[in-house]
């Protein structure tokens, strides 16, 4: 039975894609950026304007409805996508009031001259799991439903309403025609979504990273799959579909798993993608070679006339961002989240891009040599990061001992870390003692950007910091 309802799901897909084909000629195949601004060290807005105008992005996509972003891109003949922050969800999920002003206050000032053509209705929203989080999974759809009512309402009929997920909402995306969502989704959100967007001819957005899944394991899957390099080949055991690269793997998965709840033509698109240029010691992989290389390749691929589309979608266009405009230095979590960017905050491109994709990759400078695709395997020290605001240190070096455990026993006066008396050597100490004791408790070497991960071991004498082993 579970052979012949997958043959069912691939007839289903091949069915749809080729409407899919007709249906799609005036979406644009042009590549977007995310424009996040979590950063203390950004370009102006009017500067990031600039900035995207002069790389040719055809798209942007804020993560709000920042008024001074919005006003800047009027006239700029970039289609833009605006946001509606998750803490907002609930009120408008139980008022069509608040909807209603949300619209008139974000929308109505910028529209038209202001090409807003996607209104998102949160952020990755299933991708939190407490109960208050739970409670805003359930108010998701609602919400979409009262923005779209709100819209309508001041008739505005070319905004199409979507929201962002991750990959996370997939109980199985491995071999792709075996995608499924996660069964405590499909009944209570994916089904009422799907048919929201199947309803509103709205695309699903989907926030998809072949980065993560290669560097969780990267012994198996090979990194010229993961780069979209073409010259690997994979054969879905269930229906005989090719598969050269880990993006095309991913979104069939997303793919076969709404067919499968009995929506399989709705469109795909792609509101975050991108490879980091820079991480942690214990992140593999995250070079400037790998990020020029997965980009470039994704841009050839997502821009190719007549359009390439997945194994399962073929000659299908699916409308890209990448993320993200810039480093955001701001972005907590592993030294990954803070190096997506195709630009530094000083505005210079961290490597050559070209967002139109008619550049030759054959004309592009070479790039540097990758040193840390492989694990890395020894000890590792969190240490204070160079350049760190000494006025900062002292409350992050109070923090990190007043977690107890016995953390920064060794820095009492008399101990074997007391001397020499520096805010910085305590707080070396301090933040490495830390991240050992509760790194497996979800710490990272962070502490606000004070901190930096380092294999150069800065135990002196008798004082012995404690460290990471990977």
């Amino acid at each position: 039975m579970s052979g012949a309802m997958g043959d069912m799901g691939v007839i289903a897909v091949f069915l749809i894609f080729s409407l899919l084909r007709l249906s799609g000629a005036e979406i644009s195949s042009k590549i977007g950026i995310n424009y996040g601004t979590l950063g203390d060290n950004l370009p102006s807005p009017n500067r990031s304007v600039v900035h995207i105008q002069a790389m040719k992005a055809g798209r942007v996509k804020l993560y709000d409805a920042d008024p001074e972003i919005l006003q800047l891109l009027s006239g700029t003949k970039l289609q833009v996508y605006i946001m509606v922050p998750n803490n907002e969800i609930a009120s408008i999920a139980s008022n069509q009031t608040t909807a209603d002003e949300w619209v008139i206050n974000n929308v109505l000032p910028f529209y038209p001259d202001t090409m807003i053509r996607v209104l998102l209705v949160g952020n990755e929203v299933l991708s939190y799991y407490s109960d208050q989080d739970r409670q805003m999974w359930y108010d998701l759809v609602p919400a979409m439903h009262r923005i779209k009512n709100a819209l309508k309402a001041q008739h505005i009929n070319n905004i199409k309403v979507g929201t962002p997920l991750a990959m996370d909402i997939m109980r199985s995306s491995f071999p792709p025609s075996s995608g499924m969502f996660r069964h405590d989704l499909v009944d209570t959100v994916m089904v009422p979504l799907l048919q929201f967007l199947h309803d509103t001819k709205s695309f699903f957005f989907i926030d998809v990273y072949p980065y993560f899944p290669w560097s969780g394991n990267p012994s198996h899957i090979s990194l010229d799959y993961a780069l979209l390099k073409g010259n690997v080949r994979y054969m879905d055991p269930r229906n005989g579909l090719i598969y050269t690269n880990l993006l095309d793997q991913m979104l069939d998965s997303v793919i076969f798993a709404m067919t499968k709840l009995g929506f399989p033509g709705i469109r795909i698109s792609i509101s975050e993608t991108g490879w980091p240029a820079a991480g942690d010691v214990e992140e593999p992989g995250a070079n400037i070679r790998n990020a020029a290389t997965y980009n470039r390749n994704l841009i050839q691929k997502i821009t190719a006339k007549p359009a390439v589309g997945t194994p399962a979608r073929p000659g299908v266009v699916i409308p890209t961002f990448i993320f993200s405009l810039y480093n955001e230095n701001r972005k907590s979590g592993p030294g990954t989240e803070r190096n997506w960017g195709l630009l530094r905050p000083d505005g210079t491109p961290v490597y050559d891009i070209d967002l139109t994709g008619t550049q030759n990759l054959s004309d592009y400078a070479p790039l540097p040599r990758a040193r840390n695709n492989m694990p890395y395997r020894g000890q590792v020290w969190c240490v204070v990061a160079r350049g760190a605001d000494l006025m900062k240190l002292r409350p992050a070096l109070a923090y990190a001992c007043g977690e107890g455990n016995g953390t920064c026993d060794a820095l009492a006066p008399g101990s074997e870390c007391y001397e020499p008396v520096s805010v910085i050597r305590h707080a070396s100490y301090a933040f490495s003692s830390y991240w050992a004791r509760f790194r497996s408790q979800g710490a990272t070497c962070y502490f606000n950007g004070l901190a930096v991960q380092t294999t150069r071991d800065p135990s002196r004498g008798s004082c012995k910091v404690p460290s990471v082993n990977l």
